[in-house]
């Protein structure tokens, strides 16, 4: 932000419409940034995930979408889950929603959480415009990625099968019985083009 910032007081005089230009860009990821660490603040721990768990804060979640345009439909059954699993898939979900609202142009987001014997998947899938191809990995992208990471699971970002976008994760079994220590070897994050 600072070296943008400078770079625009140095086109000033000699580039005015570009300084201009630098400037709203740089306005923009600042607007972006603000609203983001307030979502985050917002939806960070609701008292429905500590007191009632994963599943209810979930429903709860697509409740606070009804008439925003963003219809979110949640398929999840109460799981006994460790705080830092549930937190870190609650803050993933959050986040995917929030994209397919605010970026993607959706209006139809499913969300789903399975456990079997071999763990945990999530699947947020939405009817969006989807990722386009060579586009970096923005800070919401990269904070699933941190999240999942932080309970030893994967998460992949990919173009839904019929449009839009899928994001999937996946934890071990291992790591749902509170030990959610990252695996150094693993790859806790992918976006597919």
């Amino acid at each position: 932000m600072a070296l943008g910032l400078a770079a625009a007081r140095n086109l000033l005089t000699v580039d005015p419409e570009a300084a201009g230009r630098l400037l709203d860009r740089l306005r923009d990821e600042t607007d972006q940034r603000v609203e983001h660490v307030r979502d985050l603040a917002r939806g960070l721990l609701p008292p429905v995930l500590g007191e009632r768990g994963l599943a209810p804060a979930l429903h709860e979640l697509a409740q606070r979408y009804a008439g925003s345009g963003l219809a979110v439909q949640v398929a999840a059954e109460p799981l006994p889950l460790p705080e830092p699993v549930a937190t870190a898939i609650y803050g993933i979900v959050s986040e995917a929603v929030r994209n397919a609202h605010r970026h993607a142009g959706a209006t139809d987001c499913r969300v789903t959480v399975q456990r079997d014997d071999e763990g945990l998947t999530l699947r947020v899938e939405d009817g969006g415009r989807g990722i386009v191809p060579g586009t970096p990995a923005g800070i919401g992208m990269r904070s699933m990625g941190e999240r999942a990471e932080g309970i030893g699971g994967v998460c992949v970002v990919a173009p839904g099968p019929d449009g839009g976008t899928t994001v999937t994760v996946r934890v071990p079994a291992a790591r749902l019985s509170g030990d959610v220590a990252a695996d150094e070897a693993g790859q806790p994050f992918a976006v597919v083009p």
